[in-house]
């Protein structure tokens, strides 16, 4: 850039840069969802394509950030953790957030007509945050307090949409039916009144969407072969000391571990067409 008079101004912009060695975790909220939702009438509790298009919108997001080592995301929100040592955008945080957010935003409207049965009425808007933890417990009690959020809000949201869609009750009846009442009560609820059995339901409405870079092994690949490397999308308890032994890698020394595929029903839709993708590129290449 040249250097003019007018160069001065430059001194104003404030200097943003994160600490050093701190988790940098960037979550992305939905603004106005509900009435989004409603307008483009997403099935109730749970509308599976819908959270596709935010799985899918998370995967676009790490496939740009290659330090990113973990998305979440449940209902209308993501959380990314980048690793603590990342130089990406200099540390910057408003480069980091600002691009995040809106990468985000515009994956998710690239890949709604690939899932969702009619066009967008209107575009949606997402606000994002950063937040910094100095330690690996810290970041895991935020991921802990994320997906604990997700039990509490799908339980009462199945128990509540039941009680409006099936029983007849009117919002506020299926509000004062609840109240009060504790996760053990509207499992009962759901069991007894309705035949559900709330740990039988789905796993990624009860435990959200966790998104690991994992080298991928297909159908009995051998072990020593490196794989190819993709997002692949988890349902599971990150909460207990399993899933950190099972993965390693977030927290360690950041190399993708490896994802053995035992056939093709355990190939997620999500992944299928990551592999999908990378054959159609190989192709196109040679």
């Amino acid at each position: 850039m040249a250097c003019s008079r007018y160069e001065y101004v430059k001194g104003y912009e404030q200097d943003d840069r994160i600490l050093p060695n701190v988790w940098i975790v960037i979550r992305i909220d939905g603004k106005k969802f509900h009435k989004f939702a409603n307008t483009h009438k997403f099935e109730k509790p749970n509308d599976e394509n819908a959270l596709h298009v935010m799985n899918v919108a998370g995967i676009g997001v790490m496939q740009e950030f290659r330090d990113i080592v973990l998305g979440y995301g449940q209902s209308d929100e993501y959380s990314f953790v980048f690793r603590k040592d990342t130089d990406a955008f200099k540390r910057r945080a408003a480069k980091l957030l600002t691009y995040v957010t809106s990468l985000f935003s515009t994956s998710y409207v690239m890949s709604w007509p690939k899932w969702m049965q009619q066009p967008l009425a209107y575009a949606p808007c997402f606000d994002g945050r950063i937040i910094l933890y100095p330690s690996d417990e810290n970041l895991r009690d935020y991921l802990s307090w994320r997906q604990a959020d997700v039990h509490v809000n799908n339980l009462y949201n199945t128990a509540f949409w039941k009680l409006v869609l099936e029983s007849g009750l009117s919002n506020q009846q299926a509000e004062q039916r609840l109240r009060g009442t504790l996760s053990a009560d509207k499992n009962e609820l759901l069991y007894q009144q309705f035949g559900i059995n709330y740990n039988n339901m789905p796993a990624m409405y009860r435990k959200g969407t966790i998104l690991l870079r994992k080298r991928v092994l297909q159908f009995g690949q051998d072990e020593q072969d490196k794989g190819r490397q993709a997002i692949v999308p988890l349902h599971e308890d990150l909460i207990g000391a399993e899933f950190w032994r099972k993965h390693p890698e977030i927290l360690g020394k950041y190399v993708p571990g490896k994802q053995q595929l035992l056939d093709e029903k355990s190939l997620p839709k999500l992944l299928e067409q990551q592999l999908t993708d990378h054959m159609e590129e190989k192709a196109r290449i040679s």
